[in-house]
């Protein structure tokens, strides 16, 4: 009998050697290094007889179908619904929804006249039909079909017997082909199973949905080839103790991939969000110092969440940096420049950033209204209650442009702002409400108190 050959395979970026090490000479990973069996060699595949070299401008459209699935701001993120063919990877931590979201969608699905299966690698049958009798409607919709099974073999033959045009699978970590030797889950059986599911739904047409899991640090678990090989990657994002959940396009090939869709998790299962400003502002504190409106841009949406601060004296010798919903670095960065640029020595303080209602926002537009809101707590002095602000910070303290300014002035008029803080750059832009153009941070500051 031969001898069964085996590698060493990297669990972070794939590379194989043929002996251990504890560290990858590719990444420079420690212990990530797992034996697994040589994969099978394939015989060469003689080239297609329809491939061509063709005139870009002589090419047809390949104009694909897409079927809404009923929840508006899942069918934002997704460019207008699912696509046909395309192959969607949805990330999140334990427990933020994305089976519940998935379940509703593919219910919609069915409702819409394509049959759809809900591929449970975690579950039994009986424990996924429990969990869809929980959510409002979903388990009494008809075409709506389950199989709990992790061979990727009889996942497709299921698939090939019942012809869906919709398809979940929950999770890719846990599918296994019989044609490796190595575990669920890893590197050689993550690529194998994305690319053998990605060849199914172009082959036969099928929205498909690929649960994954994420490492400790919020990445998709597994090598970067899974996120390249599919059409779009989403991630749903949630803090732990708010019912606020945030879907991101961080990938997609059939529309904007900055998109974002909130909901809210309740016991029925996900509601969609259609006015996310109202629910963020919705227990704003009244003339509290340390709280300002920052008015932001998600794709084509403007929101207005409350930023809030809180700034105290240190215990120590340095002041202890806190945010949540914020990019660290550009706290750290705003700080500087109120120090340097604006006499607040803030140094020796703690300082406490958060975005109430568990958002989080990334975009430099965001740095005036954090820059605002500690300046307030520092001086223990409210900004106006009509006041939204916006804009990026650079290092000179001077306040920069930022994009779809017309949007956000009128997401602020619209909940009834009178006044925005803004870049010159951005006068005149709206006649409902008044903006206040600054050049400065220390200008901003002395307008907003």
């Amino acid at each position: 009998m031969a001898k069964l050959q085996t590698r060493f395979v990297c669990q972070a970026c794939g590379a194989a050697v043929t002996r251990w090490m504890g560290r990858c000479g590719s990444c420079g990973a420690w212990n990530t290094l797992v034996e697994e069996a040589e994969p099978k060699k394939l015989a060469r595949a003689a080239p297609s007889a329809t491939s061509r070299v063709q005139a870009i401008g002589d090419v047809a459209e390949d104009s694909s179908a897409r079927v809404p699935t009923g929840i508006g701001e899942l069918d934002r993120v997704l460019g207008g619904g699912a696509v046909l063919g395309g192959v969607v990877l949805v990330g999140g931590d334990p427990g933020v929804g994305k089976s519940t979201l998935l379940m509703q969608a593919l219910a919609g699905l069915a409702r819409k006249g394509c049959p759809a299966l809900y591929v449970s690698g975690e579950e039994s049958a009986g424990q996924t039909a429990a969990r869809a009798r929980r959510l409002s409607g979903v388990a009494a919709t008809k075409d709506l079909m389950v199989l709990a099974e992790n061979d990727l073999d009889a996942i497709e033959r299921a698939i090939a017997e019942c012809r869906p045009r919709a398809v979940v699978v929950d999770s890719v970590q846990t599918v296994r082909a019989g044609s490796l030797e190595s575990a669920a889950g890893t590197v050689s059986q993550l690529r194998e199973v994305a690319a053998r599911f990605v060849e199914r739904a172009k082959k036969d047409g099928i929205a498909t949905f690929l649960v994954g899991h994420v490492t400790k640090d919020g990445a998709i678990a597994g090598p970067k080839v899974l996120e390249h090989i599919v059409d779009t990657v989403l991630s749903f994002e949630g803090e732990r103790g708010h019912a606020l959940r945030t879907l991101r396009a961080q990938k997609n090939r059939f529309g904007s991939a900055t998109e974002v869709g909130v909901f809210e998790m309740t016991a029925e299962g996900m509601r969609e969000v259609d006015s996310p400003s109202k629910l963020f502002l919705a227990e704003r504190p009244k003339g509290a110092s340390g709280s300002v409106i920052a008015a932001t841009s998600e794709g084509a949406r403007s929101l207005l969440v409350e930023v809030q601060a809180l700034v105290g004296p240190s215990a120590g010798g340095s002041g202890r940096r806190t945010c949540t919903g914020v990019d660290s670095a550009r706290l750290a960065m705003i700080l500087a420049v109120l120090d340097r640029k604006c006499g607040l020595s803030v140094t020796a303080c703690d300082v406490f950033v958060n975005v109430a209602g568990g958002a989080r926002i990334d975009e430099p537009a965001m740095d005036l209204a954090v820059a605002l809101a500690v300046a307030s707590s520092y001086r223990d002095r409210p900004v106006s209650p009509e006041i939204v602000a916006f804009g990026e910070i650079g290092l000179a303290g001077e306040v920069r442009g930022c994009s779809r300014v017309a949007g956000r002035l009128a997401e602020a008029s619209a909940l009834g702002f009178k006044r925005a803080i803004a870049p010159v750059s951005a006068g005149g832009t709206s006649a409902d409400i008044e903006v206040l153009g600054v050049r400065t941070l220390a200008q901003a500051i002395e307008l907003a108190m």
